[in-house]
């Protein structure tokens, strides 16, 4: 057994899909020296304040306890080191950081944001329905309640459910991601490796779970940039040691469609080596920051 900093590797009890990445990158850990264990967010047995970093993953369950999610990563970021920080989780759970994004100048696909229990006659007013309107819960993941619909008229009727529950989005749809939308992956503040997701035929959630595919991609100067500009927007001053950024429309002039600070899955197994480098990255902070 590793005698080194504990980092616990935090994944979710309630899963769409099983996260193949946590116990690999905990292997990997366990290889580099530390002690390392796949634990679950919502588990009242966990010793937060022993681990030297907790490490969040694959928490996709988070989404329907959003609050309570919240609160434990302000809890287990004033017992250990949490990574990525409590208030970059808080910021990035929900996906009005769009409009801050569009705010501050960069590229990201026009996106209406509609409270919880507002009338979204305005926001289906100003959406450009010409190819038409893709509607989402404004704390989601993995495509949870999204869906696409010919104009904004047939976009109402699942919008009006949607701000019964919560805030919701209205974006146009953004006919590229037939073509692929590509997701740029960054370690420690530094350009990891890139894929490209493309939905099956017909569909238009480009996730695996949803008939999706995915291949390695070599990004554009421009997809570079912009990715970048995203991340300079996140509230913390240091490089986040994990982050990626998921865009659409064409390579040469990419917009942003999500920033994914939270618990984004990573794709290493499209880049050699990539996860090597994250468990590097991760041992270094721990060790960094053991007690």
């Amino acid at each position: 057994m590793a005698a080194g900093p504990l980092v616990l590797v935090v994944t979710g009890s309630d899963m769409p899909v099983a996260d193949p990445e946590a116990p690999l990158l905990a292997e990997a850990l366990e290889r580099r020296g530390a002690r390392a264990q796949v634990v679950l967010w919502d588990s009242p047995d966990v010793d937060w304040a022993a681990a030297a970093l907790v490490l969040v993953r694959s928490t996709w369950d988070y989404t329907g306890r959003v609050e309570a999610f919240l609160a434990w990563a302000d809890a287990v970021g004033a017992a250990s080191t949490l990574q990525n920080p409590a208030a970059v989780l808080r910021w990035n759970a929900h996906k009005g950081y769009l409009a801050e994004l569009a705010a501050a100048g960069v590229p990201t696909v026009a996106t209406e944001l509609v409270r919880r229990g507002a009338d979204p006659s305005a926001a289906l007013a100003r959406v450009d329905d010409r190819a038409g309107v893709v509607v989402k819960p404004a704390v989601s993941a993995g495509a949870e309640g999204t869906s696409l619909h010919a104009s904004a008229d047939d976009a109402r009727t699942a919008l009006e459910a949607l701000v019964a529950a919560g805030d919701a989005l209205v974006q146009p749809y953004e006919t590229g991601v037939a073509d692929g939308e590509r997701s740029l992956l960054f370690f420690d503040g530094a350009f990891s490796h890139a894929v490209v997701k493309v939905p099956r035929a017909g569909d238009f959630r480009v996730q695996e779970h949803h008939g999706g595919t995915t291949a390695a991609w070599s990004p554009t100067p421009a997809e570079l940039a912009v990715a970048r500009a995203a991340l300079d927007r996140a509230p913390v001053p240091e490089p986040l040691l994990y982050a990626r950024v998921d865009l659409v429309g064409e390579p040469g002039d990419p917009r942003v469609m999500e920033l994914e600070l939270v618990e984004p899955f990573l794709f290493t197994a499209h880049a050699p080596g990539s996860l090597d480098r994250l468990a590097a990255l991760v041992a270094e902070r721990a060790g960094m920051l053991a007690p």
